[in-house]
């Protein structure tokens, strides 16, 4: 196969219309179309339309892989229910990037992840990393500082550039965020030293918390609030209403209590670990061999001490070998030879295993094919 291509859409806030998905097949015969959906992959050719047209008309979602390694991840975000001019100021770069399309923001991940003897065929990459979504509209927003380390590690950035305020929670990553980070191909030494300045997550308001300012509402704001559920995406209304509690009960936030890091405190701090992570592992490594080793020796030391009780009988059983004349008799013989010759080190009698050996090789001189098996072992 030359090259593949796999597309992926998913429809979350609205369904598509019969026309909308009339008009998708008009792009491919071969895709998966449903209301929510339009898949397809290509080993020949490409999609017949620009996929990030598709997505801000018709979709939330999108998951695009090639297998030369190009990776992209894009969302499309209600305009009225994020603050653009904020996410943008956490992404002004490329490869994490933040823009404005009409109503909508499109948050984009790209990376150019390095080809592995595993085969991707992006069929699982959407259901993996959708719900950072919604995670972004309850005001989540850890996976947007997790694509600004994407772009540092894409060198988009000056040394001395500040990372953006580092969220709460980097340091209890979700399984979507842990997606996200394999597969942009984001160090994993780098997270970890961004997320040592990481608050832990806050849960979100009680219910309690949640009654109180309800019931502090005007009773006809009330009355509009419950119509809006009725008639309109209760999900919608509820992120709305969300936001607006948090906006109206927010704490300032202290970032002066953290410093904020530049690039080089990041790159420098994450080569640190790594180089520490691998002295740790070198040195865990190095123990375990010796163990090992040393386990190898005690039951050397054990065969062999049960070996001299029967080294008679086993220079009997390397000529029963021999003069069956087969390549896996000869094999065996020789192991058993590698064995008297331990014995014999272990013992301080070499010489007498010499002896025998000469003896071996006089009686046994017609057979070539031993005799070379003898010379490749060295006795």
């Amino acid at each position: 196969m030359s090259e593949y291509q796999y597309y992926d859409f998913k429809a979350i806030d609205h369904a598509l219309t019969k026309t909308e998905m009339a008009a998708l097949r008009d792009l491919s015969t071969r895709a998966v179309i449903t209301s929510t959906s339009f898949t397809n992959h290509y080993e020949w050719g490409d999609l017949k339309a620009d996929p990030l047209k598709l997505l801000e008309k018709h979709f939330d979602a999108f998951v695009y892989v090639a297998n030369w390694g190009t990776r992209e991840f894009h969302l499309r975000l209600p305009q009225e229910l994020v603050d653009f001019e904020h996410l943008k100021s956490i992404l002004p770069s490329e490869a994490a990037s933040v823009r404005s399309a009409g109503q909508f923001v499109i948050i984009s991940f790209e990376s150019e992840v390095e080809s592995d003897d595993e085969w991707d065929d992006g069929t699982g990459w959407m259901g993996s990393l959708v719900s950072l979504r919604s995670d972004l509209l309850r005001g989540d927003l850890r996976c947007l500082y997790l694509g600004w380390l994407h772009s540092v590690e894409c060198h988009e950035f000056f040394e001395d550039t500040l990372e953006p305020p580092v969220p709460a929670g980097l340091q209890e990553l979700s399984a979507p965020l842990d997606s996200l980070i394999e597969f942009l191909g984001i160090d994993e030494d780098l997270v970890e030293v961004a997320a040592s300045a990481s608050a832990p997550l806050k849960e979100g308001p009680s219910r309690k918390e949640l009654a109180t300012w309800v019931r502090g509402l005007p009773a006809n704001e009330k009355d509009d609030l419950l119509a809006d559920f009725l008639s309109e995406s209760s999900e919608r209304c509820r992120l709305e209403l969300l936001q607006r509690f948090q906006r109206e009960n927010a704490v300032a936030a202290n970032h002066g209590a953290i410093e904020r890091r530049t690039v080089k405190d990041l790159l420098t701090a994450s080569r640190i670990r790594a180089d520490e992570r691998a002295r740790q592992l070198s040195a865990k490594r190095a123990a375990e061999a010796a163990q090992k080793k040393a386990k190898d020796e005690a039951d050397r030391a054990v065969y062999l001490d049960h070996l001299a009780k029967r080294e008679k009988a086993v220079w009997k059983q390397v000529e029963a070998y021999i003069e069956k004349r087969q390549p896996k008799d000869y094999e065996r013989a020789v192991i058993l030879l590698m064995d008297l010759y331990d014995l014999s080190v272990r013992q301080g009698d070499e010489t007498r295993f010499q002896l025998t050996m000469e003896e071996l090789r006089k009686t046994h001189a017609a057979k070539g094919a031993f005799l070379r098996r003898l010379a490749k072992a060295q006795l």
